[in-house]
């Protein structure tokens, strides 16, 4: 398993050269790859990494996806990230705010920004550095935004515009925005809003998903994303699919809700919706989401009737699944680094060898890496698709008596 871990470091003045120099008639050529365009370039540090941590995602469907986290561990015995170390081919760039990236076979694992550089010393033993990095959202939540007012558009143009905002200037190519489903109404803005508070409102009344993608990217997936049940990556404890180590099982009332109520302040009322028959079994369990941008009472009624469907009925799901890469041959693990947040499993666990296996099919919606010397664990969390839109001929996700929604 290839690790490629770099930090994009400034390397003007390093000695790590050769870097290209105008009007030399040798280094000055700017067709020549012998030499290096200085500035801001990548470099491969990963033959001093020890250890790597990387999360990223959330921990139930309805809460808002948090900035992702890499945590790099370096063997500092020569100095190397230390930044009062001037004989260090890095000095002057062991500084926060630098770009670092993971990669495992060629696939990009994390994209962000060095938050802090953590030394651990022991004298006349191990001496450490830790590169302690987060996601751009870390970047949109210390951003605010002019303010103005933004016409009615869909929820994909409104994240377009904020990205677009002066005080955001969201890269174009880091962005992987879907349309939207919903049309928001026409909204004033208030001046230093925060960007990623805005973000994610515009993702609660899609309702979508909003998440910096494994390279970096500003994702955004509207409602209309809906999974297939046909080749599907298939997580198997019997032989039938790639296997997994550890299984942790959640069956309770953390996503149980029977009394909806969804609010815009576009239109200044609200829409509920109940199942009486959850709420004579379980009581009476609220969620209210207010101040939403939905342009019409009747599409925050949509939505209401969609969550008092879903959330009616506790939910049985495999809260994580651990996979370890080592043990996986070239293919499936191929397979596993492909998958990101939103992609769509099928689970097959049978408890103890006993009875008949459960099987679920489940969103992911958080990746972990925990990198060792001699281990590369994965670990995956998920939310169950008992509940989701209906799929025209699909044999799971295309049945009208297994629950799932006609669209919304």
């Amino acid at each position: 398993m290839a690790v490629l871990v770099e930090v994009g470091f400034d390397l003007t003045d390093s000695p790590i050269g050769p870097f290209l120099t105008l009007d030399d008639p040798i280094a000055g050529k700017l067709d020549d790859p012998d030499w290096t365009l200085a500035g801001t370039i990548f470099v491969d540090v990963t033959q001093y990494v020890e250890t790597i941590s990387i999360s990223r995602g959330k921990s139930r469907l309805l809460d808002k996806f948090q900035a992702g986290s890499c945590n790099v561990k370096f063997d500092n015995t020569n100095r190397y990230f230390d930044p009062t170390y001037e004989a260090s081919p890095y000095f002057g760039n062991i500084i926060p705010r630098r770009e670092i990236r993971v990669s495992i076979d060629g696939e990009y694992a994390f994209f962000g920004i060095v938050d802090d550089w953590n030394l651990d010393y022991e004298p006349q033993g191990k001496q450490t550095a830790q590169a302690v990095a987060s996601d751009g959202f870390t970047k949109l939540n210390n951003q605010t935004l002019e303010g103005g007012v933004q016409t009615e558009q869909t929820s994909g143009a409104r994240v377009n515009a904020i990205l677009d905002d002066p005080s955001v200037d969201w890269p174009n190519d880091k962005r992987d925005v879907d349309t939207g489903a919903q049309t928001l109404g026409a909204d004033t803005i208030e001046a230093d809003a925060n960007a990623l508070t805005y973000l994610q409102l515009v993702e609660q009344s899609e309702p979508g998903r909003l998440f910096i993608g494994k390279a970096g990217d500003l994702v955004y997936r509207d409602r209309t994303v809906a999974p297939v049940s046909t080749d599907l990556v298939t997580l198997a404890d019997d032989g039938t699919g790639i296997p997994f180590q550890i299984v942790s099982v959640q069956y309770g009332s953390e996503l149980l809700y029977n009394e909806i109520v969804i609010g815009s302040k576009i239109t200044g009322e609200t829409a509920t919706a109940s199942r009486g028959d959850s709420q004579t079994n379980y009581g009476i369990i609220n969620l209210t989401q207010d101040n939403l941008l939905m342009s019409t009472t009747d599409a925050a009624q949509s939505v209401a009737d969609f969550y008092a469907n879903k959330y009616s009925e506790p939910e049985f799901r495999f809260q994580q699944v651990d996979v370890i890469l080592d043990t996986l041959g070239a293919g499936d693990k191929a397979t596993i680094l492909g998958l990101e947040m939103g992609d769509v499993v099928k689970v097959k666990f049978t408890p103890g060898d006993v009875g008949d296996p459960i099987e679920k099919f489940a969103e992911i919606i958080a990746i972990n890496h925990s990198i060792q010397p001699t281990k590369h664990r994965m670990r995956f969390g998920f939310s169950t698709l008992d509940f989701t839109s209906l799929v025209l001929d699909d044999t799971v996700f295309g049945r009208m008596d297994s629950g799932n929604a006609l669209g919304f």
